[in-house]
């Protein structure tokens, strides 16, 4: 891509706030962009062949949402936790494995998306999020799901096609969590606490694709609990 493009394309984010350049090839980060931190409320380098986040990220103050779906990112820098107003957070498609230290730090983040990355667990560093609504850890390589969940402030948790064998029950506890999404994993229905269904707030459980049968989820002790928070919810929204 020409230089003359990418001025154009900076002269417009300049007057609109936002920079977007999707499916162009590019390889590394416009550096250039360094130059309009103060203006830019959103970034989508969607669709490109970035391997590396400079840590220039972190002079964007005024961001509010960045994507970066489907690039080559196997790590992402420290210095994007600086970023205070962000509030969504789109990544899936790449190669990540971990979150920084300071993840969260990202006090703002409302929407996460990491589907279709390399992680291992649900970082604990999500739990620190206070305002975090929505959390995609789909298609990743997740095998279990830690005691730390149980802080985690999300309405909705999807955890779709992993290979998760093993939940903390703490994950009933969550404050928020009306969502959870647990299909195509490993799990054998005795490794679902029961306390799910039983005592939580969640009042939609996807778990088709594991290793049980659906029927037998309904033969569990609180199901009718849970039945009854699924019936609410739907009419609520009907």
């Amino acid at each position: 891509m020409g230089n003359s493009a990418l001025k154009a394309h900076l002269e417009t984010a300049q007057k609109t706030g936002v920079f977007q350049l999707t499916g162009k090839g590019l390889t590394e980060f416009p550096e250039d962009l360094q130059k309009l931190a103060s203006n830019l409320r959103t970034i989508d380098l969607s669709n490109n062949k970035i391997d590396l986040l400079p840590p220039l990220i972190g002079k964007f103050s005024f961001l509010k949402s960045l994507a970066l779906n489907n690039n080559k990112l196997t790590a992402l820098p420290e210095e994007l936790c600086k970023l205070k107003k962000l509030e969504t957070l789109h990544l899936n498609g790449n190669h990540l494995r971990q979150l920084p230290a300071a993840f969260g730090q990202l006090s703002a983040l409302k929407t996460l998306s990491l589907s279709g990355n390399q992680l291992r667990t649900v970082p604990t560093q999500l739990s620190g999020l206070r305002h975090l609504d929505v959390v995609d850890l789909s298609k990743n390589q997740i095998q279990n799901v830690p005691d730390s969940v149980g802080e985690l402030q999300a309405i909705e948790l999807n955890l779709n096609q992993n290979q998760i064998s093993q939940i903390s029950v703490q994950i009933s506890h969550c404050p928020r969590l009306k969502v959870l999404r647990l299909e195509e994993n490993c799990l054998e229905l005795s490794m679902l606490p029961q306390s799910i269904l039983s005592d939580s707030q969640i009042s939609l459980l996807a778990v088709e694709g594991n290793l049980f049968e659906i029927k037998k989820l309904r033969e569990l002790e609180g199901y009718d609990k849970y039945m009854e928070r699924f019936t609410a919810t739907k009419k609520k929204f009907a």
